[in-house]
């Protein structure tokens, strides 16, 4: 692209040609799995015809993937042991954080990669969704903790790209993408939780159209630090007389510190932060706890927090909503990332472990083997490998579905691609926060007793990957989204297209020759469970009974989900035949994991349906007094 950012080859160096390379092996991510998938499978390179990314082409995602996994590995992984182990501090008056953050912030910001798919007129490199998507997964994997500093502010941009003024974006976006502002999200409060509806932060009305704010922000990631010259905070409040509930939400941008009418760095705002929290993962990310007009700083002399209001007013949900879908897509995918990186440590840890012999054979003097040879430990494997990288396929997926709502040339297209992507949304974000954290808790078992010391990166990357179950909408509120709003929005259009879209892909299969064909029968059994359970749920005329067990349905679908995914997969291994070595190998390994999950997981979905086809009450039978 032609923008101020730097390009990718700027900052790669010089490399010979993408068509000359090798794929690099590394234990973040499978380079060659992320080629199957971005160009073999969901063929992005077909993007390059539409007029937004005419000006690229394999080469530069190549190059920008190849960028990707280097930074990633020489500024992001390099510190992720020190940062856990010396996690932020706060003395009072500022925060501390230890130097190796920053300076892989810097690095980040020098790439460019934060507006990676934004608009070339804002700086970015408008590199497909999917593309981007990969891109980032490098710098979950290598490093939470740091990498969530820019995964919130690219959150933030888009938000104000969306709905943001002009003058907004160019004020707090354009500092956003050269990596000089960072940006946070500040939803909850210490008494509302995830009840929103709850919030109590204010907003009054001035007289020179800015809002003074007062309040507290609970749970607030990155809410204050030195890693930038300033934070972008986006806050939920209310102001006074508006409706009650979330339709009285308004949002506002409140800065850490205020801008001068020259667009320089002013006054401190009144954002205080009140303290740290101390999680048990993600320790590099600070968690805070902020007051809003607190009355410490006093900016201009008023008494509040300045605030600018975002959009119309009362319209604060609609909007943090547009992030808050995108980082949930983000935490899938981050979860992902911990999850794949676990799964190629503890491979590459069974290939060099020697220890026991062959079942067959227990003559002591002969040599111990490499633990990857026990049938158990292929078993533990195989488990990780069918999860990581059919939620890596979903997410890419989810990626590639944006590029379609950005820019197919029909309006029907666009809207189709909107809406299943709103469908698979709550099932991106829980299923590989459950998934692959299994995959985590594999890799330890995998490692043995070294798993669950802190001399293997493997009991970190589980303590990381425990938070995403939890963060930008529980698990439970990902079922609920799913079972209550998303298959029954549009009159059951979402869930509608979902079916019809699976059952494409199984009606692919079943005209195939090979095994494709056998497994495409099994997944067409399980896609008529769903939607007959569904009609069963709903046809009770009982809320309250229909999503007492939304849990138990989004896992079951999302397993159904992981399946297409797989099925998806494997009609395209087909296509590419039987080659010899490594090639061979690596596409003998995508059959051998869908094998796995379709006949070790996607069995567990029967009694799951046969469980919400029963409208079993226990659990909303349940009486606190009987705990």
């Amino acid at each position: 692209m032609t923008s101020g950012r730097a390009s990718p080859a700027c900052v790669a160096g010089d490399r010979p040609p993408a068509h000359e390379r090798r794929p690099v092996s590394s234990t973040l991510l499978s380079r060659r799995d992320l080629t199957f998938l971005l160009y073999d499978w969901l063929d992005v390179t077909r993007l390059t015809e539409r007029p937004r990314y005419a000006e690229h082409s394999r080469e530069t995602f190549d190059d920008v993937l190849d960028l990707s996994a280097r930074v990633a590995a020489e500024h992001f992984a390099t510190h992720n042991r020190a940062a856990d182990a010396a996690e932020p501090t706060f003395d009072g008056r500022q925060v501390h954080t230890i130097p190796q953050v920053k300076a892989a912030l810097d690095v980040f910001a020098q790439t460019g990669l934060l507006a990676a798919s934004m608009d070339e007129s804002i700086g970015g490199m408008q590199l497909p969704h999917a593309v981007a998507a990969a891109c980032f997964a490098w710098f979950q994997a290598a490093n939470i903790g740091t990498a969530a500093y820019p995964f919130l502010t690219l959150g933030n941009a888009n938000l104000l790209l969306a709905h943001g003024s002009a003058e907004q974006i160019d004020t707090w976006v354009r500092p956003m993408v050269e990596g000089r502002f960072f940006g946070t999200m500040c939803l909850s409060e210490p008494q509302a939780g995830s009840s929103l509806a709850d919030i109590t932060t204010r907003a009054e009305p001035q007289a020179d159209g800015t809002y003074r704010l007062v309040g507290t922000k609970m749970w607030i990631s990155g809410g204050e630090h030195e890693l930038a010259e300033n934070i972008v905070h986006l806050v939920l409040a209310r102001i006074p007389g508006g409706p009650p509930g979330v339709k009285g939400i308004s949002l506002f941008i409140a800065p850490k510190i205020l801008l001068g009418a020259d667009g320089r760095l002013g006054p401190r705002n009144d954002v205080v932060l009140v303290g740290l929290n101390h999680k048990m993962g993600y320790r590099g990310t600070t968690n805070t706890l902020l007051n809003f007009g607190e009355g410490v700083h006093r900016p201009y002399g008023q008494p509040g927090a300045v605030g600018y209001l975002v959009g119309e007013p009362h319209q604060g949900l609609a909007q943090m909503f547009h992030m808050m879908n995108e980082a949930r897509v983000g935490v899938g995918a981050g979860a992902t990332a911990l999850g794949y990186t676990g799964y190629l440590k503890s491979v590459d840890y069974a290939r060099q472990r020697p220890q026991g012999r062959p079942l067959a054979d227990k003559d002591p003097t002969v040599p111990q083997v490499p633990i990857v040879a026990h049938p158990d430990v292929r078993r533990m494997l195989l488990a990780s490998k069918s999860y990581v990288e059919g939620a890596l396929a979903l997410v890419l997926y989810c990626g590639r579905l944006l590029d379609e709502e950005k820019t197919a040339p029909a309006e029907a297209d666009r809207a189709r691609a909107h809406l299943l992507l709103d469908m698979l949304t709550p099932i991106a974000k829980s299923w590989p926060s459950q998934w692959c954290l299994a995959a985590n808790d594999l890799a330890i078992q995998v490692h043995g007793g070294y798993g669950y010391t802190r001399d293997y990166d493997v009991e970190q990357h589980w303590r990381d990957n425990r938070l995403n179950p939890i963060h930008e909408g529980t698990h439970g509120i990902q079922a609920l989204d799913l079972l209550g709003r998303k298959v029954t929005m549009q009159g059951g259009a979402g869930l509608a297209l979902l079916l019809e879209t699976i059952g494409a892909t199984i009606s692919r299969a079943r005209k195939a020759e090979g095994e494709a064909a056998e497994l495409a029968v099994q997944l067409g059994g399980a896609l008529e469970r769903v939607g007959a359970v569904t009609r069963r749920l709903w046809g009770t005329g009982e809320p309250e009974v229909a999503l007492a067990n939304a849990s138990v349905y989004l896992e079951a679908v999302g397993h159904v989900v992981i399946a297409w995914m797989w099925l998806e997969q494997l009609l395209t291994v087909e296509a590419a035949g039987s080659p010899d070595g490594p090639e061979g190998d690596f596409l003998a390994g995508k059959r051998q994991a869908a094998r796995y999950f379709f006949r070790f997981e996607l069995p567990r979905t029967g009694p799951q349906f046969d469980l919400l086809a029963s409208l079993d009450r226990t659990t909303l039978e349940m009486r606190e007094s009987w705990f």
